[in-house]
Formats: C-alpha cells, sequence, structure tokens
C-alpha cells in the first residue's frame, strides 16, 4: 500500500552506513531487496514490525527514520476517488 504520508531516511542512513546497498539491509531486515525499494521510494509503507526492525539496523529512533506528515494525508484523501 503506497503512503503519501510517511517519508524516510532510508537512503540517507544506508549512505552513512558506509554506504550499505539496499540488498544489505533487506538482508538484516529479513524482507526482499525488492520490499526496500518500494519502501525508501514512498510506494509502500512497511509494517510497524518492519518499520523497527529497520530502525534498529541504523540504531535510530523509529522517528529518525520515518516521519508522519497527517496534513499530506489530508491531501491525499480529498483528491483521492
Amino acid at each position: 500500500m503506497a503512503s503519501k504520508s510517511i517519508a524516510n531516511t532510508i537512503r540517507t542512513l544506508r549512505f552513512n552506513a558506509g554506504e550499505m546497498t539496499q540488498s544489505q539491509l533487506a538482508e538484516r531486515v529479513g524482507v526482499t531487496r525488492q520490499t526496500i525499494i518500494s519502501i525508501e521510494k514512498g510506494k509502500y509503507a512497511p509494517s510497524l514490525e518492519v518499520a523497527f526492525r529497520i530502525a534498529a539496523v541504523f540504531d535510530a529512533p523509529i522517528g529518525e527514520v520515518f516521519q508522519y506528515d497527517p496534513a499530506l494525508d489530508r491531501v491525499f484523501q480529498k483528491h483521492a476517488p
């Protein structure tokens, strides 16, 4: 499921973690590389468990990895069919 109201800093965190690849992150989190790609691009909102696993890989608070903007959610809902 796409989420226009959830942003993330995964790409930056991967770069700052020794240029970790999407495949390396996926392996550590226990998901596929395609899942990481979709999450990074904002095309897929991860489960809470996966979000926490990603944050744990970077030893970062979940709020540093994922940001929720309810204002964007309202804009998206206005334009939904």
